[in-house]
């Protein structure tokens, strides 16, 4: 709190001292460097990684990660959340720029990301989704809502086929994606998600 002389017996005037908002603002941004970087971890492999592995991989201290997420939990579902609001935002932004069939193609990569991102936090992840901190049907029908603002917009514009559901998309994705990463296959995900496409567009099309 910074104060002024009193010369003339009058009250003194007080002025916030911008000092905590701005240690509020570096610790917002720490933690959303470290939510980033738990994002690439967790997408990077299949297993379930370590809270230290993630504070070595981004150069802090574990104890600087416990302070911002408690737990591996409280981590868990800080990405898993942000990557729900990344995908229904995306839609949007994507129709913004981009023709429906075009955005409906991009947010097929965006899901991808999301179900990358799971592999290495599932178990985690089983364990909020059964303690109820995360909402599995409130997250369904955020990611339906999020195609189908895609398809309505591909129906006006005549890009994108009148017939097909928000559910079909979704049940499509996530059987090309669960096939897609088996060990073995020679199948990618990005050829899959083209098919996928090509099949959302309408038949009488030029």
């Amino acid at each position: 709190m910074l104060r002024f002389p009193n010369h003339d017996n009058r009250s003194v005037i007080r002025l916030p001292n911008p000092e905590p908002r701005a240690k509020r603002a570096d610790a917002a941004r720490n933690r959303d460097q470290l939510l980033e970087i738990a994002t690439r971890v967790f997408a990077s492999t299949d297993a379930e990684t370590s809270m230290r592995a993630i504070a070595r991989e981004a150069g802090v201290g574990i104890g600087t990660l416990y302070r911002h997420f408690p737990t591996r939990e409280s981590l868990v579902e800080a990405v898993y959340r942000d990557q729900v609001v990344r995908l229904t935002n995306g839609a949007q932004e994507l129709l913004a720029d981009l023709a429906p069939a075009v955005a409906m193609r991009r947010w097929m990569d965006l899901f991808g990301d999301w179900i990358a991102t799971k592999n290495g936090m599932l178990d985690t992840l089983l364990t909020v989704i059964e303690s109820g901190t995360v909402g599995h049907a409130r997250t369904r029908d955020e990611l339906l809502n999020a195609i189908s603002s895609i398809l309505d917009a591909g129906r006006a514009a005549g890009d994108l086929r009148p017939d097909v559901t928000a559910e079909e998309i979704a049940a499509s994705l996530i059987g090309i994606f669960t096939v897609a990463h088996q060990p073995g296959r020679t199948v990618t995900a990005d050829r899959l998600l083209d098919i996928l496409l090509d099949g959302l567009r309408p038949r009488n099309r030029p």
